[in-house]
């Protein structure tokens, strides 16, 4: 996919702004929006305001990815789907860029749910093709919902409520919920891939049987703008903007789709991908690392202009994150919460933004960081009420304790972090014994592996492993090539990996994924860290249900606060801002969306306009 760790566009809604596009007659409206407003662009909307109109069709792009690829199926959980999948398959629905989580038709031309939301009904666009000319069909749509359901454990969990997709109209599909009221399932239906259901059903040209339930690396066929155009397996994929697609005129694909070719090539390490980007064989470059930024960006194609740099904040004005050293609590060492907490004051971040981040960072301390979903203070109101009512479930600091991160920075506050680390352990039941940390019953000492997909933050783990070392734990730092880590990970077979959540502005089902106890224990889900607590599972459900804003804004802040409380995760560090630098020879508008880049989908090839 193009979108970082994403594979669906969370369009998750509030009550206000959903009873304002529920026609009282049943009858279906053109965009679900996620406001307390009507959705901004009105029936009939020529494009969308970000857009060029006039972006010229042709050049070419080329991204760098770091990892490999080895299928080419968009609905399976396993293999390493390549990326640039979403410029082959489409959705019912397409998000809006500059709206919070708004979605217009794109193969579905309107959207009919009942008052109730007991259901959602999409009718599909008459002139919706497949690349090989067939009609997207309700069978089609039926098709992809079930198999994804099947085969991704994530949309199992995702669409639990949904328990029945039928056909009910030539072109319409109704899908059926087992409960009323969840004001988020209509907009997140928009948004799996819909594959066609006759190729996966046919033979190949080798006259083999496909099986959708298998990776492949046939160049499979959707309905999107652009088709398959060549796969080197694991090297790289390119695809080309296909003459006959059927949407390139329709109103939410004006001015986009822009570029003639698109490919993507595989690095197995980010230092040598930049290097290609610095020759000129990568375009387009997103920086995740602070001291590249800082000291890296001194080539003559920078001091010339032909690349350019700009730091946008766009993409972060509507999603919080949280990202940090995640600890594995089905390993024994972890399940108790003090050797939790101590890892955390042995994490030095004033130490570590002084000296390799020049001061870019911020340090997390929120799931819900940087918005206003993140719990501040004490809890009051109707968060107060919504803790009470789980009160003997939860933490009782919730109640009288603030979370706080410890802070370091000077040789003073981190001794004595690193004295309430060891007192900690003391409390849990390890002591340091000949320079190392063991069990005080057995003598066992005390070992970690810190996991990582690859080089860019060994220079953060680094450090944090040889501060628990000056505690006598025996921390190590391993990495491992994005395909072993992917497996791993989803086999939740480390010890501490470091990895993170993005947050909507409307959190809802996805929340069960990320930190509920069914999750905990199905292999390939969210809850990296195996949270299993009936507190947490309550408020979880209470974010789900959340009938008003005023409402998930309380039930949220419940939420973050007692998972805070549990210090499940070390919280690190983020830059509210993204980081691009991108050869001259790319073009975007003026003005970006309210709430992202844009890059690839709205920006254009200037030598495609000469």
């Amino acid at each position: 996919m193009r979108t970082w760790g994403a594979f669906i566009l969370s369009a998750l809604l509030a009550a206000g702004g959903f009873s304002a596009v529920v026609a009282e007659d049943g009858g279906f409206v053109h965009g679900l929006s996620s406001s307390g407003e009507p959705p901004k662009y009105q029936p009939g909307f020529p494009r969308f305001d970000y857009v060029n109109p006039d972006a010229p069709k042709g050049g070419a792009v080329t991204q760098a990815v770091v990892g490999t690829f080895d299928t080419l199926n968009p609905l399976l959980a396993k293999g390493d789907a390549a990326s640039g999948s979403d410029l082959v398959f489409e959705t019912l629905l397409k998000n809006a860029l500059d709206e919070v989580t708004t979605a217009y038709g794109l193969l579905a031309e309107g959207v009919s749910v009942p008052a109730d939301i007991s259901s959602a009904t999409f009718r599909l666009r008459p002139e919706a093709r497949f690349a090989d000319g067939t009609p997207v069909t309700p069978e089609d749509v039926i098709f992809s919902f079930e198999k994804g359901k099947e085969l991704n454990p994530q949309l199992a969990v995702y669409y639990a409520h949904v328990v029945k997709a039928e056909k009910t109209g030539e072109r319409d599909v109704t899908f059926r919920f087992d409960m009323t009221g969840n004001k988020e399932l209509p907009n997140i239906l928009g948004q799996f891939p819909v594959v066609p259901k006759h190729w996966w059903e046919a033979k190949d040209a080798k006259g083999n049987q496909r099986d959708i339930s298998r990776t492949t690396l046939e160049p499979v066929i959707g309905s999107g703008p652009y088709r398959i155009a060549e796969v080197q397996p694991g090297a790289s994929i390119r695809y080309e903007r296909r003459d006959d697609y059927w949407g390139k005129n329709l109103n939410v694909n004006v001015g986009q789709n822009n570029f003639a070719t698109m490919k993507y090539v595989y690095f197995g390490d980010n230092d040598v991908a930049f290097e290609a980007f610095r020759s000129g064989q990568i375009d387009y470059w997103l920086e995740l690392t602070a001291l590249r930024w800082a000291k890296s960006y001194d080539f003559p194609a920078v001091q010339d202009g032909r690349v350019k740099r700009e730091q946008v904040e766009n993409p972060y004005r509507n999603a919080g994150v949280l990202v940090g050293f995640i600890p594995n609590l089905r390993r024994d060492l972890f399940k108790d919460q003090r050797v939790r907490k101590a890892l955390n004051y042995a994490f030095d971040f004033e130490e570590l933004n002084r000296t390799i981040f020049f001061g870019q960072y911020q340090r997390i301390n929120s799931y819900f960081y940087g918005t206003e979903l993140a719990a501040k203070g004490l809890p009051e109101g109707r968060e107060l009420e919504i803790l009470n009512e789980v009160k003997d479930l939860v933490p009782p600091e919730v109640f009288t304790t603030p979370y706080e991160n410890p802070v370091g920075g000077k040789p003073d506050l981190f001794r004595n972090n690193m004295k309430t680390a060891i007192g900690l352990f003391r409390e849990a039941g390890y002591e340091i014994r000949g320079g190392k940390m063991v069990e005080t019953k057995t003598g066992t000492p005390v070992s970690l592996e810190i996991l990582l997909d690859g080089k860019t933050l060994e220079r953060v783990a680094l450090p944090f492993a040889q501060n628990l070392k000056k505690i006598g734990i025996a921390a190590s730092v391993r990495v491992v090539d994005p395909a072993q880590y992917t497996n791993r990970v989803r086999s939740f077979d480390f010890d501490v990996i470091y990895s993170g959540w993005a947050q909507s502005l409307h959190p809802g089902n996805e929340q069960a994924e990320f930190w509920g106890s069914q999750a905990a224990t199905r292999e390939g889900s969210k809850n990296y860290g195996g949270i299993s607590d009936p507190g947490i599972d309550q408020l979880v459900k209470k974010v789900i249900a959340a009938g008003t804003q005023d409402e998930l804004k309380a039930a949220t802040h419940a939420l973050d606060r007692v998972l805070l409380a549990h210090d499940f995760v070390v919280p690190t560090y983020t830059l509210r801002a993204s980081r691009i630098a991108y050869w001259s020879d790319l073009t975007r508008p003026e003005k970006l969306p309210e709430y992202g880049v844009g890059f690839p989908d709205i920006w254009w090839s200037k030598a495609a306009g000469k």
